[in-house]
């Protein structure tokens, strides 16, 4: 059972890796640092966003209108890191 527990940690783990890339290359890509007619870029791009967007979009559909700040990033690695942290508490 401690193997599939810890299993479950790893996956929330590289998730929340995947979360702050995907945040960042948006950022990089908001400020033309990194191009999107690159094609190698563009295919980390829209495989980060497909990994991310089903999970972002009712936490921003939830929140409310902020300008041009999206914390629903955020607001999803706290609620994982508080998962992380109820199976480890309850697993041990």
């Amino acid at each position: 059972m401690n193997s599939i527990i810890f299993l479950v940690l790893q996956v929330i783990q590289i998730y929340v890796w995947v979360i702050i890339a995907s945040a960042i290359l948006s950022w990089l890509i908001a400020f033309n640092v990194v191009n999107t007619q690159n094609r190698f870029v563009y295919m980390v791009a829209d495989t980060l966003r497909r990994l991310t967007d089903p999970v972002l979009r009712p936490i921003r559909q939830f929140m409310p209108n902020l300008g041009g700040i999206d914390v629903s990033p955020v607001i999803l690695i706290l609620l994982l890191i508080f998962a992380q942290n109820l199976i480890i508490e309850y697993a041990f």
